[in-house]
Order: C-alpha cells, then structure tokens, then sequence
C-alpha cells in the first residue's frame, strides 16, 4: 500500500448528501478480482449520460477545472449502503487519496483506511467553506499534512483534523492487514520452524 505522509491536489466539490456505494461504484462493475480498473466507472451514473459512454456535461467531476483533482469534498454521510471495498478502490483508481466530509458511514470509512484512502471527519462549516473555495477558486488546492494532522491551503486557511492514532500510523507507513502481519515474519517464520512436520499445512 502506497504509504499517505503529506499531499497537494486539487480539490473536487461533491454537494451531495448521503451518497452510498452503489452511487460510487455501481454493482455491474463488480465483476473484476483485481483492485485496479474500477476507476472509469466511478460515479457512473452521474457522470454519464443514458448512453453510458458520454460525459454528462452538468456533472462536476467533468468540469476542466476539476481534471486532476486528488481531494475529494463531500456532504455528511459519505460512504452509505454495502460494506463493498471496491467503493475506495474506485476512488483511488480515478485519483483521489482523500475524501474530507462532515460524517461517512462506518464500513465505508474503515474500508478507506485499509486501502491508503484517507478520510477526514471536519465540521459541517469548515466543509462548507472549502466546498465554496473549491467552487469559486479555479484550481484551488489544499495540502494535506497527515504527519503533523494539518490541512492548509496557499492563503493561511489552516484546519487541523483527527485521526486514530493506528490508523495514521497505518497510513504514514503504508501498512495493510497483510503488511501489518509481515512486520512479524521473523516471529512467525520461527514459531513455523518449531511445528511437527506433520502438522505443516494445517491451520490451527
């Protein structure tokens, strides 16, 4: 997993409530085993049109100015509906390494942390002022600073934000569940190395 120390990107205002997984990531997309590809097909129903292959011109992420975005900012409740991983999966496949929202639901939000997504919880307000900057300021970006739990823009905008402590640390590291269970190779490498022969193979 790509480790998350520090960011710059364009932000992309998303002004919209409760948007679930099935609106992040339709289920007849749900076909693939690899974690790649899903990102054409991120917000597919907003983002094209009945043909499904034209872009939806009112659609904000079609707007030029957002090309390139890395930040997403959205409404409370981000993330509803199935507990699906391939919702942060899409949205890492488009671009985006976080999401900052009022509220996200629960499964959606621990799913972006196992997948290098950062997703940051801030008030209702301070989402509604970067939501306006975001419309209103061709181009502008925040920096996102996970190592000191800062988000500032180029005009002294500063907001801090929490993060679980593990999670971070997950995070700065880039550690997965699988990378998180290497870390102790050598121990288990060594309690391997005791076992019967008999019982090589077989999961206690």
């Amino acid at each position: 997993m790509e480790p998350f120390v520090k960011i710059t990107g364009i932000v992309a205002p998303l002004d919209r409530a409760n948007v679930d997984t099935d609106q992040i990531i339709p289920k007849q997309f749900l076909k693939r085993v690899e974690r790649t590809g899903f990102g054409e097909f991120l917000f597919y129903d907003w983002r094209y049109q009945s043909d499904g292959k034209t872009p939806n011109p009112d659609f904000v992420l079609n707007f030029p100015q957002y090309a390139g975005a890395s930040i997403l900012v959205a409404a409370k409740n981000f993330g509803s509906g199935s507990s699906r991983e391939h919702a942060p999966w899409a949205l890492m496949d488009y671009g985006f390494r976080a999401i900052l929202a009022p509220s996200f639901a629960d499964i959606f939000y621990n799913n972006c942390f196992k997948n290098g997504l950062l997703p940051i919880k801030l008030p209702e307000e301070t989402i509604r002022t970067i939501m306006d900057n975001a419309v209103n300021q061709r181009g502008f970006e925040l920096t996102i600073d996970l190592e000191n739990n800062r988000i500032m823009d180029k005009k002294g905008f500063v907001v801090e934000f929490d993060v679980n402590p593990f999670r971070r640390y997950c995070l700065l590291n880039g550690l997965d569940d699988i990378g998180l269970t290497l870390q102790h190779s050598d121990d288990i490498a060594a309690y391997e190395s005791k076992r019967p022969t008999w019982m090589c193979g077989i999961t206690l």
